[in-house]
């Protein structure tokens, strides 16, 4: 039996991987950062949460990077851990520099000494391509990142690839390109439209606020995403992929399906908010996946329409359960953004 370390299994990437993982007959770690409440919503949604052998980890701090690899003696490390909303880099700086970037150079390092052997997995970007200088953005593309987040990034991907090549670790990236699911953060663009839609729809907001909807993104679906990464480490030896569908829409085109899955024009509730304009856009990703077709035979699979279609029927399943009194494992209630204000229709025992 294989055994498998996640850090940041609570996130969309590392639950479904997780999952991927353990129907494959792995033994799972899962790292999570330790807060007053844990966010375990994912796992208990895909059902595997009591499966999975649980470790806190802090990525800033080596010893705890030295700790786990300990405790896990793994096979193979899925860093999927990171501050992760390019939003939030600008606020936060210093900290997704140290959490991003850093944070890696800690646990790779932590790695040859304690797991030489084990294959490392590193989380690379799409948002490092910034302003494109070739479309598609391959993986010899050149890298012009335009947020901390992105810079952290970059870091990260150079540190995976200087310890490949100086300590023969077999450490590679995956450059994955936006990948979407039902699992996704509310603060993310896409899961904030699905999630919005559905709540219009039945009467619980009327308003959408939105920075650059003219924005293009190469957008697939995570489930298929994860299984490109383990792929990457089924390989004789490390190396560095684009993954992504090839094909690019704008935020625009996420609007229009969402609604119009729902019978809504997105015109009449959508708003232009200058504040949630970043100060350095990204305008155009378009990734080219032919590296990843050849040599993992990996191709996705669902369509852009269907990733809209699948996100918002699931947001609007979730808001109508709940409001007929179900609870379940679910992220929306706990933001504090939300003014549930239920509509006379539902009955709800509260």
């Amino acid at each position: 039996m294989k055994t498998a370390l996640i850090t940041g299994i609570t996130g969309q990437d590392g639950a479904y991987i997780a999952k991927f993982l353990l129907a494959k007959g792995y033994k799972v770690y899962g790292t999570y950062r330790r807060v007053s409440t844990p966010n375990f919503w994912r796992l208990q949604n895909l059902g595997i949460i009591d499966k999975i052998n649980f470790i806190t980890y802090d990525l800033i701090d080596q010893s705890s990077a030295i700790r786990i690899l300990q405790e896990a003696t793994p096979d193979e490390v899925y860093n999927l851990a990171a501050q992760s909303f390019v939003g939030a880099s600008f606020e936060q700086p210093i900290a997704t520099g140290e959490i991003t970037g850093i944070g890696v150079t800690k646990l790779i390092d932590a790695m040859k000494a304690i797991s030489p052997d084990a294959k490392f997995y590193q989380a690379s970007s799409s948002e490092m391509f910034g302003l494109v200088q070739n479309i598609p953005q391959a993986e010899k593309t050149p890298f012009y990142p335009r947020s901390p987040y992105a810079a952290a990034k970059l870091y990260a991907h150079w540190i995976t690839i200087n310890y490949r090549e100086a300590y023969q670790l077999f450490a590679c990236s995956g450059i994955l390109f936006n990948h979407e699911s039902p699992l996704r953060g509310l603060e993310f663009v896409t899961r904030k439209i699905s999630n919005a839609a559905a709540r219009i729809k039945l009467g619980l907001q009327k308003e959408l606020p939105l920075g650059n909807i003219e924005a293009k993104r190469d957008w697939g679906y995570a489930p298929e995403y994860v299984e490109a990464m383990w792929k990457m480490l089924q390989q004789d030896s490390p190396q560095d992929y684009v993954i992504a569908t090839g094909e690019n829409h704008s935020v625009k085109e996420f609007l229009e399906l969402s609604f119009k899955e729902l019978g809504l024009n997105y015109q009449d509730h959508v708003i232009i908010d200058k504040k949630l304009l970043r100060p350095t856009e990204v305008e155009t990703l378009l990734g080219d996946p032919s590296k990843a077709r050849k040599e993992l035979g990996w191709k996705p699979k669902v369509s852009f329409k269907e990733l809209v279609r699948i996100m918002v029927r699931e947001d609007l399943d979730r808001w109508e359960r709940y409001l007929k009194g179900e609870r379940f494992a679910w992220d929306a209630p706990n933001d504090v953004s939300w003014d549930v204000k239920v509509p006379k229709e539902y009955k709800v025992d509260r």
